[in-house]
């Protein structure tokens, strides 16, 4: 039967939370639990502490098919998933931690009743106030400080112990944090009794409850004020205030929040693991992307002219498929090919008429249409090559249909005869043109052709 997993990441534990075997989703509220808790250290990152934990529990439970890991911000978030992208998992969900607190007491039944609730989560790294919205789960207003926090109160047991005497100041930082620990565990056991004594190394931690809370009184009315600040700007009717985190269990806390509040203050069971449970109970397993069917490309020269056209970029689809639909019908001798073969034929017989029009108005027309028969009859070969004659254009700068024409189709190239003989007589004069057949040019007779006047003599 596969299971789920929870995750809390806070400043001093990493807690993980996930149901007995063979209990329900049903029986998770209840006793269906088992949490776990892992110190973290001063040097050790909390979000790398985090992967490897995750990636320790799912490793030695391959059953868990869903995982829930709660974080406080978006900053959080982001580096709870590089951590966890270093360790490739990716089998996971993020939720925020007010919205595993609140899934965790409505499945309990303490929401009942009420619309509106402020969540006090106080943590060792500080206090989040937050209004929320029972039903649909929307956060109001929320806030958040470093101002009052567990390590804070454990800094204050800290210097009461040295200033009374009792306690050697640590000479290195190591025996520093191991004094703090001291403090933190006499702080957790007057949640239950009037006094401890905690002994070592630096001497023994004498504290009691009333002491206790003479040191934290103004930190605990501070938070206090900070959260019906919270609620003020929230604009919200709040109607109960829940207090929650790993310093919850101090009785004091509770006590002056009513009288600040005028409101119910509550303290669930197990006020630390809130929200690894609510976690636990939002988890579901990851949707994993299935890539979209992709029609399956053919290789040049097995499909059609329209397949090959489509191996262009996606931009120039719409462009170029076009132009080489085209291209291809023209090649193949269809409509297209022989509509561009008359708009190239009737662009050369343009170019021929201006050019002669030139010419003639020159006084140089006749030998352009007669051709030249020198050039004809000066080849010193046996063989006979036909004369081709490219009009000549020195007249006038060409036309930019022709010039693109001749680009596009390159002249054919013309072979020599094989047979041997007698020269064959002279052919009349052609214009050859790119892409076409060659032109034989009329011969005009001379007395057909109007006579201009000759220069006038200089005066």
């Amino acid at each position: 039967m596969s299971s789920v997993l929870g995750v809390s990441v806070g400043a001093g534990a990493i807690r993980v939370a996930h149901p007995h075997p063979g209990n329900s989703a049903e029986r998770f509220v209840a006793t269906g639990f088992d949490v776990q808790a892992l110190p973290v250290g001063e040097q050790q990152s909390m979000d790398d502490v985090a992967a490897e934990t995750v990636g320790a529990v799912l490793g030695s439970a391959p059953d868990i098919a869903a995982t829930a890991i709660a974080y406080r911000g978006e900053q959080h978030a982001r580096m709870l998933r590089s951590a966890l992208a270093r360790r490739q998992l990716t089998n996971y969900e993020l939720v925020p931690e007010v919205a595993a607190a609140r899934e965790f007491l409505r499945a309990t039944g303490e929401l009942q009743g009420y619309r509106t609730v402020a969540l006090y989560d106080l943590g060792a790294s500080g206090l989040t106030v937050s209004v929320v919205d029972v039903a649909s789960g929307q956060v109001g207003h929320s806030e958040r400080t470093s101002d009052i926090s567990g390590d804070y109160l454990d800094s204050l047991i800290r210097e009461q112990q040295i200033a009374s005497g009792r306690i050697e100041h640590p000479p290195t930082a190591q025996g520093l944090a191991a004094l703090d620990g001291m403090c933190r565990q006499a702080k957790e056991q007057l949640s239950s009794t009037t006094a401890v004594a905690v002994p070592s190394e630096h001497g023994l931690v004498l504290l009691s409850q009333e002491n206790f809370e003479a040191l934290i009184m103004l930190a605990v009315e501070s938070s206090a004020r900070m959260t019906r600040d919270v609620i003020t700007r929230s604009e919200q009717a709040v109607q109960a205030v829940f207090v929650i985190g790993g310093c919850a269990r101090i009785p004091l806390i509770a006590r002056i929040l009513e009288r600040w509040m005028g409101m119910p203050v509550l303290v669930p069971a197990d006020p630390e693991t809130v929200i690894v449970r609510g976690a636990a109970l939002l988890a579901r397993p990851a949707r994993v992307a299935t890539p979209a069917s992709v029609p399956p490309v053919s290789a040049p020269g097995t499909g059609s002219a329209d397949d090959t056209v489509q191996l262009a970029p996606v931009w120039l689809a719409d462009s170029s498929a076009g132009r080489g639909r085209k291209l291809l019908r023209g090649k193949g001798g269809g409509p297209a090919g022989r509509r561009r073969e008359l708009s190239i034929a009737g662009v050369a017989v343009g170019a021929l008429v201006v050019v002669a029009a030139l010419g003639i108005s020159l006084g140089w027309g006749q030998s352009v249409l007669s051709g030249d028969s020198q050039s004809n009859t000066s080849a010193s070969t046996s063989v006979q090559v036909p004369a081709v004659r490219t009009p000549s254009v020195t007249a006038g700068p060409p036309t930019t249909d022709a010039t693109n024409a001749s680009v596009v189709a390159p002249s054919p190239e013309w072979q020599a005869p094989t047979t041997t003989g007698s020269p064959p007589p002279p052919g009349p004069p052609m214009i050859v043109v790119p892409g076409l057949p060659p032109i034989v040019v009329p011969t005009i007779p001379p007395n057909v052709l109007p006579q201009f006047p000759g220069p006038k003599p200089r005066q």
